[in-house]
């Protein structure tokens, strides 16, 4: 474990918790679309101009144009459809269960494994992890659900958000074989923008946002999107992607910190026992456990 992992790890659970709190915020104001629009558009414009210090702006514009379509393809699976299903499934219920909702995306991406990545086909503690952390979805989702069945459609939404984001990821796994995460990152956060553009356009309000509307947007863009990805992968690279995975654990209850203490919203027995479901879930289905306990186990004695 290096000296900045621990710095890294509660530094990017304290900025991804508190994105859950920044939504639910300006949904007060702005549609999902143009919520999201701003966010990405401005994470790409940072993302661009951390690449172009780095490798000068002629070159940093070729190296995004030549991951070409794929980066529409991640920036549409990877980011604008799952950031939009949150923002629109926290119009109907709170930032701590939305979090706890997102929490489920490890289990998704061993889900999809089944089926398209043969060597990480699950079975044992693994296969009983995924459906723990089924039954903690339909807990946190259908158990006395706030909001009646728009809270429970809001639940799904973040869930799907979920399932695109695990999909997202194992995209993300084969193409930045050959390409620097960075140029990636922003290629994609690009692709986002663009594709979020004309629903954007089309739903943008009436009037201009208050000051809080405005700085969610900017917290999202700045801090939640652009330097979350950037502190992200400095951890993989200094720690690996078993540890950076761990922040999965982190983000609900950092997000029901920020829920509750800023927002003042509830947080009920419903939420607690989908949570421990989706984490203890997330703890088997990724191997995680099973990986631990190998490395506890003694070495065996030489022949």
């Amino acid at each position: 474990m290096s000296r900045l992992y621990l710095p890294l790890l509660i530094s990017l659970a304290a900025i991804w918790g508190a994105s859950f709190m920044f939504i639910k915020v300006a949904d007060r104001e702005l549609e999902p679309t143009t919520l999201m629009f701003g966010r990405t558009a401005l994470a790409a414009a940072l993302l661009f101009a951390v690449l172009a210090s780095q490798a000068g702006a002629r070159r940093a514009a070729s190296e995004v144009r030549a991951v070409g379509w794929r980066a529409v393809v991640l920036g549409i699976v990877g980011a604008a459809l799952p950031f939009t299903l949150i923002a629109w499934g926290e119009t109907h219920v709170d930032s701590g269960v939305a979090a706890i909702g997102n929490a489920s995306m490890p289990i998704f991406v061993a889900l999809i494994a089944l089926r398209y990545q043969h060597s990480e086909r699950s079975s044992g503690l693994r296969l009983v992890g995924i459906l723990v952390g089924l039954v903690g979805v339909a807990v946190l989702a259908g158990i006395h659900p706030r909001g009646g069945w728009w809270g429970v459609a809001g639940t799904l939404a973040v869930v799907v958000a979920s399932v695109a984001y695990a999909i997202g990821s194992l995209l993300g796994q084969r193409m930045v074989e050959g390409t620097r995460p960075l140029v990636l990152t922003t290629a994609s956060m690009t692709g986002a923008a663009l594709a979020l553009l004309p629903f954007a356009l089309a739903q943008l309000p009436d009037e201009v946002p208050g000051w809080k509307t405005l700085g969610s947007v900017a917290a999202l863009g700045i801090a939640g999107t652009a330097i979350g990805q950037m502190l992200y992968y400095r951890m993989l690279e200094t720690d690996g992607s078993a540890r950076a995975s761990l922040v999965t654990y982190l983000l609900p209850v950092t997000a029901l910190f920020y829920g509750a203490g800023l927002l003042g919203e509830p947080i009920t027995v419903e939420e607690i026992l989908g949570l421990v479901l989706i984490l203890a879930g997330v703890a088997f289905g990724s191997g995680m456990v099973r990986s631990a306990w190998r490395r506890r186990e003694p070495a065996p004695a030489p022949q």
